[in-house]
């Protein structure tokens, strides 16, 4: 069998989205907040992905606790999180006629993302054509004003 290209896993949802119940697992429902544990599709943070204007960025973080409070859900898995961000910034590459601006999504704290196409160069490539700083603390690299630029997703209604 053929291996899925990144825009087939993005548009294979399987039965995604649905929200987790954690109320039988207490320790989880403490670190998540409550006992709805939100497990969105790929779709889902694309649509955010895709719609972050030049200029502004967003975190991985920011964009969980926004599907998060739109599905009425405590949290959104983080772990499925990155991998769909991840997917999702490979399935742009995949169509160069409808490239999503991906390198806009950092990871917490304006961290640039590793697991992109092309790495951290062609991460920091990105941005910096868009205007941004990007600075180096020990092996990591991060936008450093990201806060001042973030684009609010409560605008996307």
């Amino acid at each position: 069998m053929a291996k899925k290209t990144y825009n087939e896993k993005l548009n294979s949802p399987g039965d995604l989205p649905k929200i987790e119940d954690l109320s039988d697992k207490p320790d989880a429902a403490a670190r998540f907040g409550g006992s709805k544990l939100l497990v969105a599709a790929p779709m889902q943070y694309h649509e955010v992905m895709s719609s972050i204007p030049l200029g502004k960025v967003t975190t991985s973080d920011r964009i969980r606790a926004y599907l998060a409070q739109q599905a009425g859900a405590n949290a959104t898995c983080p772990l499925t999180a990155g991998i769909f961000i991840n997917i999702c910034a490979h399935a742009s590459e995949e169509r160069p006629d409808e490239k999503i601006g991906w390198w806009r999504t950092l990871k917490a704290n304006g961290e640039l993302n590793e697991k992109y196409p092309g790495g951290l160069a062609e991460h920091q490539a990105h941005l910096e054509a868009e205007g941004f700083s990007v600075t180096q603390k020990g092996k990591r690299f991060f936008v450093a004003d990201y806060a001042e630029r973030l684009f609010e997703l409560d605008e996307l209604g």
